[in-house]
């Protein structure tokens, strides 16, 4: 028998290392299939092999090395990502909610710890600290939706900013008082001291980043002399008896004026930290976690429970009541409690500081029962953010709508308004070819779908792997897109063509998409079901969870003008959508040009404002609107589409006003019921901007196809049937 004690925990640095970079390969990825944030994943990653764990790593001098890095590093992004200037226009209201957000919940906090869990008066307070600051978990949320103007949204992120720096100035004070005399004269002391630190810092590291930013472009100097300002401020904080994650705060604060969000100095330090700093300090807490504490009894589901309910309910009587005062709906409210309530990495650098201080010899003030009912706590309140904060930016975007459906006068439609942006926006097409038998037809579909009288861009590329290959891979690219360039120019069409090398191709379609300022892509869906065998292929996932524009998807079994009638599924809410007129001028347009009937199937809510649309604009095309209560009823289309029809499916990406988790089920409902037919599915424009070269830990760019519980479900669904 082999003996695998002696092989464990790992002590060679190389397999440590090795081990950490795997874990922080794998986590986001297991993670994303369990629907759990990534920041939690990397502590249980840490749990599962530290010593109280399988004991596979031994939290040895680089834990303590990168952990105190990347510590600091939490903090110095917190001050970095901050708009200092939205908490300057609104300060009152700010200040307001701020207050009300931090200490409620601190309030709340130190007297159930004093009183339900018997801490001692430091501790209470330490938690009541944690309880007080929140972390913008659920933001990404916003930005899908286009709310990052709405009032509610911008009070929660200066009122988050507000939270959290008097949260780390009263944990400063709590770690500088510790074990010392405290008294008038110790405080006096140390007001005095944290005042000239923040004096000095203010006047001098603007005067060194402002030197040394205009005068040196090398963009290693430039992150070198952000990461020293940031250690030699932390430094001095530790100096005056401050803790070094303040200190780190601060200089974010200073600095944030002199980097700006989206430069590529940001994207660095960014990258750094989120792929190896933070990373390696989470993994550090999560192997000092003592998971067998969490079977002793109920006692530690009742910590859990009473930390998360009384900092949550703080957190929610702040929201409601600043509501209230400033007179905002009800919605308004939730989104107020859905960003505000969530804690993450802030909470973790918080509870570490608790664990440096020392009550007595061998003794600190924050022991495993406290540090595994945060960590927990940080799970349960993600998650009741992301919940919540959907929930109100659905009711924010229909109140929106509906605000505006009233405001509307002389019979003017909501169709007729929104349709000036439709059909006059700068339309270019990217067309995306690869397979010789499909592309010709993939030219007159995009043909179809542009618009003549404003002689619309047209771009057809080719990406190939930039591998052994790709030498003869690009010669056939070449040959392919000078035919279509050919029957473009038959059609008077102008058209641009370009062979990109790329070693992933969803990358090389997004970039080449932005160089040519495309408006929407199509592409067709891959042929060769015995090389993959997955309905989207190996890229299709990647590039509509990467780009916010409309992709149109498309498979082609007979020739596009023997179409006889397009036949389309609208989803509940797809009005809503900012990108809803624009699918519907391109199939308006499809049918024109076909001469061939189209039939939306939806809700009345949904069919009532493309009723509207074409009836102003394209009343010659004869239109039909069938009513469909709910999308379980796909299948059930099955039999009305025939070989001469063109099946399109108006699906929505995750966290959408119109996504539905039946749509979990499409690729396999379109499979099983829909193969063989004329099928085109389109992904909507959506708000905002998705970010490809940056990556966090609150919003992972890399996202799963299905949750692992949709996988268990529809296994257990088949052993039933």
């Amino acid at each position: 028998m082999l003996n695998f004690d002696a092989y464990f925990p790992v002590t060679s640095p190389t397999l440590i290392f090795c081990v950490v970079l795997l874990i922080i390969l794998f986590a986001p990825i297991i993670m994303g299939k369990l629907r759990i944030p990534h920041i939690v994943g990397m502590v249980l990653a840490g749990v599962l092999v530290g010593k109280y764990g399988l004991n596979i790593l031994e939290r040895d001098s680089s834990f303590e090395l990168f952990g105190k890095v990347g510590l600091l590093y939490i903090m110095f992004l917190a001050g970095l990502e901050m708009d200092l200037e939205s908490v300057k226009r609104n300060s009152n209201r700010f200040l307001i909610f701020g207050l009300l957000t931090c200490l409620l919940p601190l309030a709340l906090t130190y007297v159930m710890s004093l009183w339900l869990l018997g801490y001692s008066q430091t501790a209470s307070f330490l938690l009541g600290c944690i309880m007080a600051s929140n972390t913008l978990i659920a933001y990404p949320i916003i930005s899908r939706y286009g709310l990052g103007r709405d009032s509610s949204v911008m009070l929660s992120v200066g009122s988050s900013m507000i939270s959290l720096f008097l949260a780390l100035l009263m944990l400063a004070a709590l770690a500088a008082s510790y074990g010392e005399d405290v008294g008038i004269t110790f405080w006096l002391l140390f007001i005095l001291k944290f005042a000239i630190f923040c004096g000095v810092s203010i006047w001098l590291i603007p005067i060194l980043a402002r030197y040394f930013l205009r005068r040196y472009s090398d963009a290693v100097m430039q992150f070198i002399f952000v990461l020293a300002v940031m250690f030699l401020s932390a430094a001095a904080s530790e100096a005056i008896g401050v803790e070094g994650i303040v200190g780190a705060f601060i200089s974010g604060l200073i600095l944030n004026r002199y980097i700006p969000h989206v430069s590529s100095l940001m994207n660095r330090i960014e990258f750094t930290g989120n792929a190896i700093f933070i990373p390696y300090f989470l993994i550090g807490v999560g192997m000092l976690i003592n998971v067998r504490t969490l079977f002793e009894g109920p006692h530690m589901l009742w910590i859990v429970f009473l930390i998360a309910f009384f900092g949550t309910f703080g957190k929610a009587v702040a929201a409601y009541l600043s509501s209230l005062l400033f007179r905002l709906p009800k919605s308004a409210g939730h989104m107020m409690f859905g960003l505000t309530c969530a804690h993450a990495a802030g909470a973790i650098a918080m509870v570490m500081v608790g664990m440096r201080l020392e009550v007595s010899p061998g003794v600190y003030l924050v022991n495993d029962e406290m540090l595994n009912g945060v960590v927990i706590m940080i799970l349960i309140t993600c998650i009741i953010s992301t919940m919540m904060t959907e929930k109100a930016a659905q009711q924010i975007v229909i109140a929106q709508q509906t605000v505006l459906n009233g405001s509307l006068t002389g019979g003017q439609s909501v169709a007729s308004q929104s349709s000036a942006d439709s059909r006059h926006d700068n339309e270019k097409i990217l067309l995306c070819v690869k397979y010789p038998e499909i592309a010709p037809q993939l030219l007159e579909l995009a043909i179809m779908m542009g618009s003549r009288s404003k002689n619309s861009g047209l771009v057809a590329l080719n990406v190939v792997y930039d591998d052994d290959k790709a030498a003869a891979n690009r010669e056939r690219g070449l040959r392919l897109l000078e035919q279509l360039q050919q029957r473009a120019a038959a059609n008077d069409v102008s058209m641009q063509t370009q062979v990109r090398l790329a070693t992933n191709i969803a990358n090389g379609i997004k970039h080449a998409f932005r160089e040519f300022g495309g408006s929407e892509i199509i592409m067709g869906m891959h042929v060769h079901t015995e090389v993959n065998p997955k309905f989207w292929g190996d890229f299709i996932q990647s590039l509509y969870n990467g780009l916010n524009r409309q992709i149109v998807l498309t498979r082609f079994v007979q020739p596009l003008n023997t179409l006889r009638r397009i036949q389309v599924v609208v989803p509940s809410r797809a009005e809503y959508e900012p990108g809803f007129y624009r699918w519907l001028e391109r199939l308006s347009r499809m049918a024109a040009n076909l001469d061939c009937r189209i039939q939306f199937h939806g809700r009345n809510e949904s069919l009532d404002p493309i009723r509207n649309y074409l009836t102003n604009h394209y009343d010659s095309v004869r239109a039909e609107y069938t009513y469909m209560a709910h999308w379980n009823e796909l299948p059930k289309l099955a039999g009305t589409i025939h070989d001469d029809h063109m099946f399109v499916v108006i699906t929505a990406r995750k966290g959408t006003i119109s996504y539905k988790n039946a749509l979990e089920r499409l690729p396999n409902e379109l499979m099983q019921h829909f193969s063989g037919k004329n099928l085109m599915i389109i992904f909507p424009d959506q708000y905002g901007e998705a970010k490809d070269d940056s990556m966090t830990f609150t919003s992972a760019q890399h996202q799963e196809e299905s949750s692992i519980y949709a996988t268990i479900a529809r296994w257990i669904h088949s052993k039933r049937s």
